[in-house]
């Protein structure tokens, strides 16, 4: 399996509004709202395909608990996780697994739910998150991500 390169860079930022305008003010980035795939994790989430860029921010009454908020208390607005492109996340991952790292979560859109929230800009939409933090000094997910 041969790397594709960098899918996209992942911001933890507190203002996510603010942190749109600035990124799309500076780089002229254009934001999808992808909200509804934080929510379980108590973030919104807006990503700009063109910038590279997905911003992550606490949901409004999620400030203390949701899973950005520990790295922000710490670290402030930053860089929070690359997303590897591959073009077999079932493969990186398993490779990961033998240099010791684990999966965490895992996400496998369907058709329905790619047109559905992303547009309808991708036929394929695959993540494996996983636990690299420790290991390699930042967090990391590989994105099998195929256009239409």
């Amino acid at each position: 399996m041969k790397p594709r390169g960098i899918n996209r860079i992942v911001l933890a930022v507190r203002d996510i509004e603010d942190a749109k305008a600035l990124y799309s003010t500076m780089l002229g980035a254009t934001f999808y709202d992808a909200s509804w795939t934080g929510e379980p994790f108590g973030i919104n989430v807006a990503i700009s395909w063109d910038a590279g860029i997905e911003l992550c921010a606490p949901r409004p009454g999620r400030e203390r608990d949701s899973i950005v908020s520990r790295f922000l208390d710490e670290h402030g607005d930053g860089i929070l996780k690359i997303v590897f492109d591959v073009q077999d996340a079932d493969t990186a991952k398993a490779q990961a697994e033998k240099c010791g790292l684990h999966g965490m979560h895992s996400v496998d859109y369907s058709q329905a739910d790619i047109d559905a929230h992303l547009d309808g800009l991708f036929k394929r939409y695959k993540e494996h998150f996983m636990d690299s933090g420790e290991r390699c000094g930042f967090a990391f997910t590989f994105a099998q991500i195929e256009p239409k």
